[in-house]
């Protein structure tokens, strides 16, 4: 978007792109500090609050390839006004007391971020088509500050303020209620011009194209791999002799370091000719930050954060794909449903996998080494993926 076409209307739709981001992790993060406070209220079992943390994962798999039909009769901006309400529900219900509503409020919170996570990208590319990169970094740096954010004054408020478990989660609620508050005239705007009047809506299925695959198990494992380390690096920390308070700060560090990325790549990305070297480089990270803690877990901040980063530059490299691998708004929210559907399948097998190979192999050097290779497949992924090429329509 050129910059004499910068206007008020303009800087209002980036500023609900930058709220909506900011609802599509917080509500799930904010989630882990005070989940032992969750069980203790409820007498659940670690299985039990497992279903908890991988349910958003679920929906988000099961849902995603839903996103791109609901646009198609709705239009994008009323499409991300109901999730962004979804959330709002989610996060009200999740807290109001009985256990069927935490677990049916974290459905809901689950089913609105999956309408958001896929038809964001369908949406920079039909608006910000020559600035896709810069304004995918700037809702992913958004996405991870909020995160952290959360992830940080959840257990504060509900400990130190007195506020219980119900009522710091409830907290979370401003981040959807802003959200809609700013979002709310964009209902005007192509409501009556849907995608679905895109000819590649009845084009080739981009499932065919081995471009697809190769953007989807690029974001797919690298989401496994993030995941696994967002549900057991407390664990991975403390039986390396860290303190629980150590492992919660270091917790926090990764979700801050992957929103760094979103302030070096959004200027950088547009200039290169390919996006294979970021991809590589990006995978490298998650792999010097997994072989660190095996070796060398003393320095474990260091690998942290470079973990972190690199999970960070996989999130805007995948969000970025949606619109840099296709042709149109159409095909974008297909690709983005495809890979987010498979994406978060695989993201959701990736902690309760890991944790049983953690049991059998009691420890976690196997655990981790499994993901070490994984990393090395997600930089060959990625290589293929960041070929300056489209799915064919």
């Amino acid at each position: 978007m050129p910059r004499r076409q910068i206007t008020p209307a303009h800087a209002l739709l980036f500023a609900g792109i930058l709220l909506i981001a900011a609802n599509l992790r917080a509500p799930i993060t904010g989630l882990a500090p005070v989940l032992s406070m969750i069980q203790a209220s409820f007498g659940l079992s670690t299985a039990q609050a497992g279903v908890l943390t991988t349910l958003p994962l679920l929906a988000f798999a099961l849902l995603s390839p839903v996103a791109p039909r609901v646009a198609l009769r709705v239009g994008l901006e009323r499409a991300l006004f109901a999730a962004l309400a979804l959330i709002g529900c989610g996060v009200a219900i999740r807290s109001a007391g009985p256990v069927a509503c935490l677990f049916g409020g974290t459905a809901l919170i689950g089913a609105g971020i999956a309408l958001g996570n896929v038809l964001l990208p369908s949406l920079l590319k039909r608006d910000f088509p020559a600035r896709i990169a810069p304004v995918t970094s700037a809702y992913a740096l958004t996405m991870g500050l909020a995160a952290a954010a959360a992830s940080a004054s959840v257990f504060p408020l509900a400990s130190r303020f007195g506020l219980g478990w119900p009522g710091a989660l409830m907290s979370i609620l401003v981040l959807p209620v802003a959200a809609l508050a700013v979002w709310w005239p964009q209902l005007g705007r192509h409501a009556d011009a849907p995608p679905a009047a895109d000819a590649t809506a009845r084009g080739r299925p981009v499932w065919q194209s081995a471009l697809t695959w190769q953007v989807t198990l690029f974001m797919g494992l690298s989401s496994f791999v993030y995941y696994v380390m967002i549900g057991w690096l407390p664990s991975v920390l403390t039986g390396s002799g860290y303190s629980a308070a150590q492992a919660g700060a270091l917790h926090g560090g990764i979700q801050l370091a992957s929103a760094l990325p979103g302030l070096l790549l959004g200027p950088v990305i547009p200039r290169l000719k390919d996006q294979r070297a970021v991809a590589l480089c990006a995978a490298l990270l998650l792999s010097l930050g997994l072989l660190g803690l095996m070796c060398l877990p003393a320095w474990a901040p260091l690998w942290v954060v470079g973990f972190g980063f690199g999970s960070g530059a996989c999130i805007i490299l995948s969000l970025s794909f949606m619109g840099l691998r296709t042709h149109s708004p159409a095909q974008a929210a297909a690709l983005s449903g495809t890979a987010q559907c498979v994406g978060y399948l695989l993201a959701a097998c990736g902690p309760p996998l890991i944790g049983l190979l953690h049991d059998a192999a009691e420890g976690w050097s196997l655990p981790l080494a499994v993901c070490l290779a994984l990393t090395l497949v997600i930089a060959a992924l990625g290589m293929l993926a960041g070929r300056n090429l489209r799915v064919p329509m």
